[in-house]
């Protein structure tokens, strides 16, 4: 997880979750001279200190959420990333090859947050080191597979990534923490991804407004690198939870955090076996069998709705 120094692409060597190398050496010439494609104008603030760009392109909907960030614009970078380093890089199957070539249309490092342009402390303990939080924006075609192809991005580059990806009219923000490998000294390996369901940053719903109005980040915790990580993906987590809540309201203390992500998992759960014991209960031809079924949909139906609260904080 070794830090970029002045090459937007990739410090290191340092390798990804599947065990490529990412060199410095060709990052510098595939990408120290490339810009994004489409025509955009940056802007900077003088008084808020962050960086907002136009763009008059297809991917505005990226736009919107860079901006929404507030990046310093020290930070910028705003290079495009040759599609021959994700294909190198981040494609260990053929079948993952063909997601990288058909799927992507154009990705842009847009910035890198480090102390030195953030004034927030690197992270460093036994598990993982953060010396910088990479911000890429990816355009994906019409018949890519989101979810696939936004994983292969996170375990390409050997950093923290915030990662925005347009989709056709939709825009989609993940994150995933990564740490060292317990199994193979040197390796980076990502854990769990962490991705808004696809919405309209241009059309937001009161929810999706209030999440973009929290991912400032001077609005994050700035102890080190980690908590500011950590500050987005618990907003992407209460956006999920807004979904169901009907209300965005991000978490004030860690113990809070941690709690709307483990009630989000029992959700999730909850959705399924309700789900599996429903279409069981159609099928059932036994009025016996099928009333004990009813009955466990109707309790799993009401530890759905606890949870749902718990979500809210009112229990």
């Amino acid at each position: 997880m070794s830090g970029t120094g002045d090459n937007p692409i990739i410090g290191g060597p340092a390798t990804t979750g599947n065990g490529t190398i990412v060199g410095a050496d060709t990052a510098a010439t595939d990408a120290g001279n490339s810009t994004a494609k489409g025509s955009s104008n940056t802007t900077t603030s003088g008084s808020t200190g962050t960086t907002t760009t136009t763009t008059t392109g297809n991917n505005n909907g990226n736009t919107i959420i860079i901006n929404a960030l507030a990046l310093p614009p020290d930070a910028r970078l705003d290079r495009r990333v040759p599609k021959r380093l994700l294909l190198e890089q981040g494609a260990p199957t053929a079948a993952d090859r063909r997601y990288l070539q058909d799927g992507v249309e154009e990705m842009v490092w847009v910035a890198a947050l480090k102390p030195t342009n953030t004034g927030v402390p690197a992270f460093r303990d036994a598990v993982r080191e953060y010396l910088e939080i990479a911000v890429l924006s990816v355009e994906l075609r019409p018949a890519a597979k989101p979810p696939r192809l936004v994983e292969l991005i996170h375990r390409t580059v050997p950093y923290p990534v915030v990662l925005v990806v347009a989709h056709g009219d939709t825009v989609s923000l993940s994150l995933a923490h990564k740490r060292w490998s317990q199994g193979e000294k040197g390796k980076v390996v990502i854990e769990d991804v962490r991705r808004t369901a696809p919405f309209q940053p241009d059309a937001p719903t009161a929810e999706d407004a209030a999440f973009l109005a929290s991912l400032p980040l001077a609005s994050q915790p700035s102890r080190d690198l980690y908590s500011v990580y950590q500050g987005w993906l618990d907003r992407v987590a209460a956006l999920e939870a807004a979904q169901i809540t009907g209300m965005f309201t991000p978490p004030k203390t860690a113990d809070r955090a941690a709690a709307v992500r483990d009630g989000l998992e029992v959700h999730s759960q909850l959705e399924r076996d309700l789900t599996v014991l429903r279409a069981r209960a159609k099928k059932e031809r036994q009025i016996n069998r099928r009333v004990e079924l009813n009955l466990e949909i109707k309790r799993l139906e009401a530890e759905l709705v606890a949870i749902s609260r718990s979500l809210t904080g009112e229990i």
